[in-house]
Order: structure tokens, then C-alpha cells, then sequence
């Protein structure tokens, strides 16, 4: 029975570390330490664990953390001061604002505040208008993960039919902006709930990304025979933590990106390359 070939994110996070470990030697050794900082606000046991897995990261490759941890009360006042802190500080070349913010703290003023220089998510206004308009700067974290997994395993990006399900602000917007950039010159249809009929755009996908947050949404029988498929959907079920992708689609797809260990690894190594980058 045909079983499709995992583009492993894990494995190309690996190797994407040791190219930004001795990336990050040769800064220092011209006197630059690359920083990440971290604004962390209340006490989500998601968001902690997800804000420790970056500095662990970072520990990996020889950048330094900041880690900046505010009490579930603090006031927009206060996120404000921290975001001001880390746009000045010298030791913090790249920083990010965990997500949700508490209520009360307005995350779009949070956001704007940042220094478009030190956007280490890519996805200030500023850079996502860059982005646009194609000039460069710091580029979003999945999206540009997303490339980078396709091109590892050389998945034709250039002419190829993109199907992305979900026109979300982190993923599905932003990659159809990458995806049709001309280094990638791929079509893109960018799929959402006031689409009519998703399944004749999905059919019709030679790479179909699932990033709405819908537990097995997508199925074997929606795609077409050969497609690659990258899974970026997370759903908490009691059955545990579920992508958006059937395992049945195994079945039929050519290639697949699963959840875990398929496009998430793969966020998190750009969010460090953003902040090398940011030094070089």
C-alpha cells in the first residue's frame, strides 16, 4: 500500500540550528551576540511551555534570551514599558509578544509598537506592507517555514496549484503573499468559510496546506492522487492533540507535513534565523 514521504521538519529544524550555530559564532566573533526577547503576559501553561521551548532553542544555537514575564494584571501601561525596553535595548536583536494578550491590553497598539527592525514573528504591519510590496524584511516565521520544508525536499513550488484552507493572520494570509513572491512563482487560491465550493479548489491543489484548526478535517478522499500536504492546524480533542489532516490522506498524498513534527519545528527554526538575520 503506497504511504506518503514525511517532509520531516524536525530533521531539517536540525539542520537549520547547526547552519545558525556557526552563523552566530562568526557574529560573535565580530563582537555581536544575537538576542531574542520574549514578552510573556499571565500564566497560560501553553504559553509558558511554548515561550520555554524558544529559549531553549536559543540556548541550542548560541543566542541569548530575554525573557521578559509580566503578571496576568499587568496593564497595557506595563506591556507598553516592556515593548519600550526591548526596542532600545542592544542585547535584544529580535523580540516577540506571546499571544493572547489579557483583556484589557489592546494587542494591535502592543503590536504596532514593536521596531519593525527587532520583529522577529514578521508580522508587524510595517513588514507584512514590505512583504507586499517586495522589498525585504523580517518574513513570517510559518510561512517562510513552509518554503523552506517544499524546497528541502524539492516539491515543485514554481507553477504549482496552492490550495490554502484558513486566511488566518499568522499562516494563510502571509503564505499566499511568500508563495506568489517570483523567487517562488507558485498559484495560490486562499480558501476560507465564505468559500462556496472547497472541495473543487482543494481537488484541483498539488500542494495543499490545512491551517483553519479543525480536528482531521482534511481527507483522503478531498485531495487528489499525489498531492503534498502540509498540516498546520492544532486542535485540542480528548483524543489529545489533532491536526488538521486525516491520517488517511497518508494514503493518497505523495508527501506529507504532519502534525507534530512536520511544519512546527520548522516555525520555530525561522524564528531564530529572523533574529540572526537581524545582525548580519
Amino acid at each position: 500500500m503506497h504511504k506518503a514521504r514525511i517532509l520531516d521538519g524536525k530533521a531539517l529544524a536540525t539542520i537549520v540550528k547547526a547552519d545558525l550555530r556557526t552563523r552566530t559564532e562568526t557574529l560573535k566573533a565580530r563582537g555581536i551576540t544575537p538576542g531574542l526577547g520574549t514578552v510573556l503576559v499571565g500564566d497560560d501553561p501553553g504559553s509558558h511551555s511554548y515561550v520555554a521551548g524558544k529559549h531553549r532553542d536559543c540556548q541550542e544555537v548560541g543566542i541569548n534570551s530575554i525573557r521578559v514575564d509580566l503578571p496576568a494584571s499587568a496593564t497595557q501601561a506595563d506591556v507598553m514599558a516592556a515593548i519600550k525596553d526591548l526596542n532600545s535595548a542592544k542585547e535584544c536583536t529580535g523580540y516577540i509578544v506571546q499571544l493572547p494578550l489579557p483583556n484589557g491590553v489592546n494587542a494591535q497598539t502592543i503590536l504596532e509598537a514593536i521596531d519593525p527592525a527587532k520583529d522577529a514573528d514578521g508580522l508587524h504591519p510595517m513588514n507584512l506592507g514590505r512583504l507586499v510590496s517586495g522589498y525585504a524584511a523580517p518574513l513570517p516565521c510559518t510561512p517562510r517555514g513552509i518554503v523552506a520544508l517544499l524546497r528541502h525536499y524539492e516539491v515543485p513550488i514554481a507553477g504549482a496549484e496552492v490550495c490554502v484552507i484558513g486566511r488566518g493572520l499568522t499562516v494563510g494570509r502571509p503564505l499566499g503573499l511568500l508563495l506568489t513572491r517570483k523567487e517562488e512563482n507558485a498559484t495560490v487560491t486562499l480558501t476560507h468559510t465564505g468559500t462556496k465550493d472547497l472541495a473543487k479548489h482543494v481537488k484541483q491543489a498539488d500542494i495543499v496546506v490545512a491551517a483553519i484548526g479543525k480536528a482531521h478535517f482534511l481527507t483522503a478522499q478531498m485531495i487528489k492522487q499525489g498531492a503534498t500536504v502540509l498540516d498546520v492546524g492544532i486542535s485540542r480533542t480528548e483524543a489529545g492533540l489533532l491536526g488538521d489532516v486525516h491520517p488517511d490522506v497518508f494514503v493518497v498524498a505523495a508527501n506529507v507535513a504532519p502534525m507534530p513534527g512536520g511544519v512546527g519545528p520548522m516555525t520555530r527554526a525561522m524564528l531564530l534565523t529572523n533574529v540572526v538575520e537581524a545582525c548580519e
